[in-house]
């Protein structure tokens, strides 16, 4: 069984921020965990690049390095530019063929810069794309071994929300701010050289000024990223009101309960308690970068205004003013990039944990066995030994220590109300979750020890709530088979026997026609029953030795249900059935009825041996019976009621029983 991933918020759950140390003798120990972290997941960002492309690197490698080298080289054609115009002006310049070689010079500089970097942007857009499309493939290709426990949590849909958010853009994003760091370093480094040889204190000073931007950058990047954790369950609820406005399986609804206002306003009270707290951090954050932003231009302007002196007193040329302020800028503008990108990086990083949490998820159900046992086709003994069941992080067992066992060829049939436990016993029998308690064999050997892809082939199975395609009627059906080609013929008989080839046949081009207007224009919608008789379809197209129908004709009139059930008793000759059902009708000709109650097996038989047993099966049959007989109230059972004695039957049955076979 999976375990329940931490609450959202809790330590557990932020463990991937690196708690901060507790005291002085921990903080090696944190710089330590704090380094190999970051880098481990760099390093994970920069394989998701090279399995994308590695094209992709090597461009952005070379970008890195033409952007560091070509400030310093414009620089220096400026200054040269700008002391030849000085000299020219003083009359020490004879031809004009040595500032127009300059000129071209800068001309052309200017031109490959330009060229070489629109080329780098078109580059990055497709590279953004190729690796987005990438991250997102890899997502969806883990997605298909998650257990279907997973789905059942709200903490899997954290990390599902928070690796999809992040896939699109900011793997590449990151890796062009660590390679922009390259580049702002080789142009600082070429910088502080030059300005050296004039003020070797000013760098140092530039630098010693950055320092306190950069704690801030990175303490406030790592509050964000504490904070957009915390915060996943406020953004999937305002992904959530806003899609069932904009749902058309909800529009209808929705207008007709008003259900509107309500709705806008709970999305505006989430945002408003979300936005709260991310708009103090933003001010927070922003009212120290105001008064560091004030310091470092005070600094900043001293040290022009020492260079104009040295200009003034005949040290430098005019040219050279312009050189050396210009190394004061980029040194400056450079060790603040160093800072916002670093921390950008880190704060980048921590995100991408929500992607390297999902795709380390791990899949419980798996063989036991290795090799695994595989499944022989044909009829099967399926048997269920004091099986017990609760939901990962719940107390209650929606299963109770149930035995039971089907034989080949049987048409069993459970029975109970609502939340009895019927759904949950099929998803325990396909092996889509596995037992708290007890075994479930299968040919006398537990379903734990097949091969699992093998297992769920050996099952046919339709779902109360079956999916709806949007893919042409033939796909909609041959989803009942992969294995093998569509063969149309097969799909013909399936639509016949299924009651939907009446139908499909008068649709616009048939088997061919698009369903759902989601895609194509010419897109049909189909009615409930119709859509329920394409599932039924499937059921028949697939060969399956097992058949589970879980509410197969809930849709359909009285009339299309019976030539459903006709159809199907010929179909399933030869194989296993399991049916779900309100209509109790249809558990009179099955070979065994299983009888559920708070997830316990309360009563198994067959139709006649339940009746004539008067307990709660009797009660179930015959309360739905004396419905169809105007004015007839349900027969007392002869002992008295089951349960309860004094309770009215009425009472107690609010909804109509509900029958898996």
């Amino acid at each position: 069984m999976n375990m329940p991933p931490p609450p959202p918020g809790s330590k557990e759950q932020s463990r991937h921020l690196t708690p901060p140390p507790k005291n002085i003798r921990e903080v090696p120990d944190y710089l330590k965990r704090l380094f190999v972290g970051f880098f481990g997941r760099l390093f994970y960002i920069y394989g998701l690049v090279w399995e994308t492309k590695p094209w992709i690197l090597f461009v952005m490698v070379f970008m890195s390095v033409f952007n560091g080298v070509m400030p310093i080289i414009g620089a220096l054609i400026a200054k040269d530019l700008l002391n030849l115009l000085v000299e020219a002006v003083r009359g020490n310049v004879a031809e004009f063929s040595a500032i127009s070689g300059l000129l071209a010079v800068q001309f052309g500089y200017m031109f490959v810069r330009r060229i070489v970097n629109q080329i780098d942007s078109m580059l990055m857009k497709i590279a953004g794309e190729l690796v987005s499309n990438h991250i997102r493939l890899k997502i969806i290709d883990k997605a298909k071994t998650i257990d279907t426990a997973s789905f059942d949590t709200p903490e899997f849909y954290q990390k599902l929300e928070n690796a999809n958010r992040e896939a699109g853009n900011r793997p590449v994003q990151i890796l062009n701010s660590t390679l922009n760091i390259v580049s702002t370093l080789i142009s600082m480094v070429s910088f502080v050289t030059a300005l050296a040889a004039v003020s070797p204190a000013a760098p140092v000073i530039i630098v010693a000024m950055s320092i306190p931007s950069a704690i801030v950058n990175f303490i406030y990047r790592r509050k964000n990223a504490d904070y957009m954790f915390r915060r996943s369950k406020e953004r999937r609820k305002l992904n959530y009101f806003s899609n069932i406005m904009c749902s058309k399986d909800h529009v209808k609804e929705v207008r007709m309960f008003g259900m509107s206002e309500l709705l806008i306003s709970k999305y505006k009270e989430v945002f408003a308690n979300y936005f709260g707290g991310l708009r103090r951090l933003i001010l927070s954050e922003g009212f120290w970068h105001i008064g560091l932003t004030v310091l470092t231009t005070v600094v900043n302007c001293a040290l022009y205004i020492f260079i104009a002196g040295k200009v003034f007193t005949g040290e430098l040329a005019v040219g050279d003013y312009s050189f050396y302020t210009n190394a004061l800028s980029q040194i400056a503008s450079g060790v603040a990039t160093l800072i916002s990108t670093t921390a950008s990086i880190y704060e980048g990083t921590l995100f991408i944990d929500n992607m390297i949490s999902f795709m380390k998820e791990e899949q419980h159900i798996v063989p036991r066995l290795e090799p695994p046992k595989h499944v022989n086709r044909g009829g099967h003994v399926i048997e269920f030994r004091n099986v017990s069941f609760r939901y990962p992080g719940t107390e209650r067992d929606v299963i109770k220590n149930v035995s039971f066992t089907l034989n080949p060829r049987e048409s069993v049939v459970l029975v109970g109300l609502n939340g009895a436990g019927k759904t949950t016993l099929l998803k325990l029998l396909t092996r889509l979750y596995d037992p708290t308690e007890g075994e479930i064999l299968l040919d006398g050997v537990d379903l734990r020890d097949y091969d699992v892809k093998e297992l769920y082939k050996m099952f046919g199975i339709i779902f109360q709530d079956f999916g709806k395609y949007a893919f042409t009627v033939r796909e909609n059906i041959s989803f009942g088979d992969l294995e093998r080609p569509i063969d149309d013929e097969r799909i013909r008989y399936a639509a016949a026997q299924s009651g939907a080839k009446d139908f499909i046949e008068k649709l616009p081009d048939n088997y061919s026609t698009p369903l759902m207007r989601i895609f194509e224009d010419n897109g049909l919608e189909l009615s409930g029953g119709q859509w329920q008789k394409l599932a039924i379809a499937r059921a028949f197209y697939s060969d399956a030795d097992v058949m589970i129908l879980d509410e197969p004709t809930a849709a359909l009139d009285a009339i299309a249900e019976q030539e459903i059930y006709n159809e199907f008793d010929a179909l399933s000759k030869d194989k296993t059935t399991i049916f779900v059902s309100h209509r109790l009708s249809s558990a009179t000709k099955a070979s065994k009825i299983i009888v559920l109650e708070y997830g316990e097996l309360i009563e198994e038989g067959n139709h006649a041996e339940l009746m004539a047993l008067h307990g709660r099966y009797y009660e179930l049959f015959s309360t739905q019976a004396s419905r169809y007989i105007s004015g007839d109230e349900p027969p007392e059972p002869p002992h008295g009621r089951h349960g309860n004695p004094h309770k009215r039957l009425d009472e107690e049955f609010d909804h109509e029983p509900e029958i898996i076979g």
